[in-house]
């Protein structure tokens, strides 16, 4: 089963500025093309920077007050460039980064969007909240055929049991071969893209709890899940 990646949601067109991008034409792009912030790269094309609508505030909020946030913060209000007034370092991920680990980013950060640059750390697109919710707009049908293809026929070898599909929520249900088989689809169809919950039924004939696994010796997708790891 593949996970998905950031490169598999994110928008390869990405609205930038270079270094020495006047602040003007800054605020034209942001409010040309309706977004709240823009990488900034350097002549090289790699990202320094971000510039946000809160960098470009502090140009139009007046004199400072000695106990102000804005007498805390960096002295933006007389910068002229992007390079003046850019976020930096720039938070940033690569396009192999897993999906959940994107979306895990944002929320820690409170970030609206992220952009996602290659090893050279030039810029290779830009995945924003909208972009991980996607996923979660995949058909029922899809995620239902790809959990009985790819969880049970291929992952686990096993005949495909009751697996239903409502508004992302998965239930499995019916009879599986080992105790241990429950655990791994419940975790395998946990990964699906596109499923919200998982109710697991699964019931087993055999129970292998007491013996003593062996360990893949491959570097699968069950090694991750195997018991004890």
């Amino acid at each position: 089963m593949r996970k998905l990646k950031v490169a598999d949601v994110m928008t390869e067109q990405v609205v930038s500025v270079r270094e020495d991008t006047p602040f003007q034409e800054i605020a034209r792009v942001l409010t040309g093309h309706h977004i709240s912030a823009v990488p900034v790269l350097d002549a090289g094309g790699r990202v320094t920077g971000v510039v946000s609508e809160a960098d470009l505030l502090p140009k139009g909020a007046g004199p400072r007050r000695p106990r102000s946030r804005w007498f805390r913060r960096r002295d933006k209000a007389a910068g002229r460039t992007a390079a003046d007034v850019m976020t930096t370092p720039a938070v940033t991920v690569a396009p192999d980064t897993a999906l959940e680990v994107g979306a895990r980013l944002l929320v820690e950060t409170g970030l609206k969007r992220v952009p996602v640059v290659d090893s050279d750390g030039k810029l290779a697109g830009i995945a924003s909240r909208a972009d991980f919710l996607g996923v979660f707009a995949r058909p029922d049908r899809e995620i239902l055929a790809e959990i009985e293809k790819e969880v049970f026929e291929r992952d686990l070898c096993t005949p495909v049991p009751q697996v239903a599909v409502s508004a992302g929520v998965v239930t499995l249900a019916g009879l599986v071969d080992r105790k241990s088989t429950v655990a791994i689809a419940g975790a395998l169809t946990r990964h699906v893209a596109g499923v919200v919950d998982v109710e697991n039924r699964l019931t087993f004939e055999f129970d292998d709890s007491h013996l003593r696994p062996t360990e893949p010796v491959n570097h699968g997708v069950l090694r991750d899940l195997w018991p004890g790891r």
